[in-house]
């Protein structure tokens, strides 16, 4: 099987979040399963050459793309994804991705995703390899199935080539100008209000995905739920939910060469289950390197998280200081919104002994908040998959979560189910009830047999990708086998994709 793996950003290479851990991690996971994968991501000025060991491909250079009535090239670098065979292929257009981000509100950010997937299909057409699937991820690879069915649909190195779009998080849709359809090359004729196109009186990239893509996957099944939900679906629920028979909710897994507290490099000490009294260790050097009191019977609650009211800021912020009367310490990384970065800092200073936070982004003190706390906290108001709960309980790090997407699929509250609960959670998004579930939390700290039950359900669970991968690969035989329908779903209103 050969899958085609279109992302704007993928790790170690560039990354803004989530889809970045996906993107560098499940290719990896189905080479291991004899999947054949090319990785393709543009080429961003931030991308070092050098260090990344990036070759020029001589075989792709100086291809010309039109759109509309602008005309630029393009050459193309490749490597391969760190320790596998995954070939990887990044869109060399200084016009476009030398930027100094990856996301812009530039006038030009709907042509330079355009580019980008044009230039994807362009090198399959000068390599003539013909994938299976080409697995297009947000809104920024969302016009690769309409291409397909339309714009290179006379191409035979792709009549069995079908498409599967992966949503990670629906609220970003790719919404632009009508006129950017005319840059894109595709038919205007299928803009018309309520139609595959339109959105709200825009081009919605990631609307078009769902309409065309044989298969549509999220990242957790609850969140395949949520979406066709006007409380979740942003606006695009009833596009889903037309689709619900060909959307999946696929949980995406962890990275177990980096999120693993046997070999983690960055904490204090490395241990496993059966060497879980090491973990104290992390939690004293955590604690005393931001000068912090350490008490064995006093626990520590971390955060990793954007300080956005997505993250649940602002139910936690009103309930904070009454909580922090209680026995606990809290050690909290993160940046966003000026308003809760603030507020942190202002607490911090007010119980130094109690409160420690840094803002901003460290990947080392990420590694070591989550092996040396007690506790992780994570009171989203949605989540589509989430990746710090699981790497919390590979550590033995019992989360504190809002039941909603990927949470409610990885975490049980002990309370509700001693037989298999690993954490506790709480599901009306309200002060008082993450109030009382972290007071829960805190007055089963002291019960070291309940805590111990958690702990080892947490670091007993298999979330690698390798499972998940599996699963993928299913869908993709599933593309494979809706293969024609879109069109015949769509001659049968009368449209012909020409």
């Amino acid at each position: 099987m050969k899958i085609c793996f279109v992302s704007s950003e993928c790790v170690p290479y560039a990354k803004t979040g989530g889809l970045a851990d996906v993107s560098g991690a499940l290719p990896k996971a189905l080479t291991e399963l004899g999947i054949e994968v090319k990785t393709f991501l543009p080429l961003y000025s931030s991308i070092n050459i050098d260090e990344f060991g990036l070759k020029l491909d001589y075989a792709n250079q100086a291809i010309r793309i039109n759109m509309g009535r602008s005309t630029h090239y393009f050459n193309t670098w490749k490597s391969h994804l760190p320790g596998t065979s995954a070939e990887v292929y990044f869109i060399d257009c200084p016009d476009f991705y030398n930027r100094g981000v990856l996301y812009t509100n530039d006038h030009d950010e709907a042509e330079r995703f355009i580019f980008f997937q044009l230039a994807v299909l362009r090198i399959l057409q000068n390599e003539q390899w013909a994938p299976d699937v080409v697995h297009c991820n947000d809104w920024q690879a969302g016009l690769i199935p309409a291409f397909l069915k339309m714009n290179f649909k006379w191409d035979q190195l792709f009549e069995n080539t079908v498409s599967l779009l992966s949503i990670h998080n629906i609220g970003y849709q790719g919404r632009f100008s009508r006129d950017s359809i005319y840059g894109a090359g595709l038919p205007y004729k299928y803009y018309y209000p309520g139609g595959p196109f339109e959105f709200y009186n825009s081009f919605c990239f990631l609307k078009t995905g769902i309409a065309f893509s044989e298969v549509i996957s999220t990242v957790s099944q609850t969140y395949a739920q949520e979406i066709q939900t006007v409380e979740f679906g942003a606006g695009l629920e009833g596009v889903l939910h037309d689709r619900q028979k060909d959307l999946y909710g696929i949980l995406n897994g962890i990275d177990n060469s980096v999120w693993n507290p046997e070999v983690d490099g960055y904490i204090a000490q490395n241990y496993t289950l059966e060497t879980f009294q090491y973990k104290k260790k992390n939690k004293q050097e955590l604690l005393e390197s931001f000068h912090l009191p350490y008490d064995e019977k006093i626990p520590v609650i971390g955060m990793v998280t954007r300080l956005a009211i997505q993250k649940g800021l602002d139910i936690f912020r009103p309930i904070m200081e009454e909580f922090i009367q209680q026995p606990v310490q809290f050690v909290i990384l993160g940046s966003g919104e000026p308003e809760y970065e603030e507020f942190l800092y202002w607490i911090a200073r007010k119980y130094p002994e109690k409160v420690a936070v840094t803002v901003g982004f460290n990947e080392s003190l990420a590694h070591r908040i989550t092996a040396g706390a007690d506790m992780f906290l994570m009171p989203s108001h949605y989540e589509p998959c989430g990746l710090n709960q699981m790497y919390s309980l590979n550590y033995g790090t019992v989360p504190i979560v809002r039941q909603t997407g990927g949470l409610a699929d990885t975490v049980k509250d002990y309370d509700a189910f001693p037989e298999d609960g690993n954490g506790f959670t709480f599901y009306e998004y309200t002060q008082s009830a993450l109030l009382e579930t972290l007071t829960r939390a805190v007055n089963k700290y002291s019960d070291k047999h309940a805590w111990e039950k958690m702990v080892t359900r947490g670091m007993e669970a298999d979330f690698s990708w390798h499972a998940s991968a599996e699963k993928y690969v299913q869908l993709y035989k599933a593309a494979g086998k809706n293969q024609g329908k879109i069109e015949q779903h769509y001659r049968m209103d009368g449209i012909d994709l020409k």
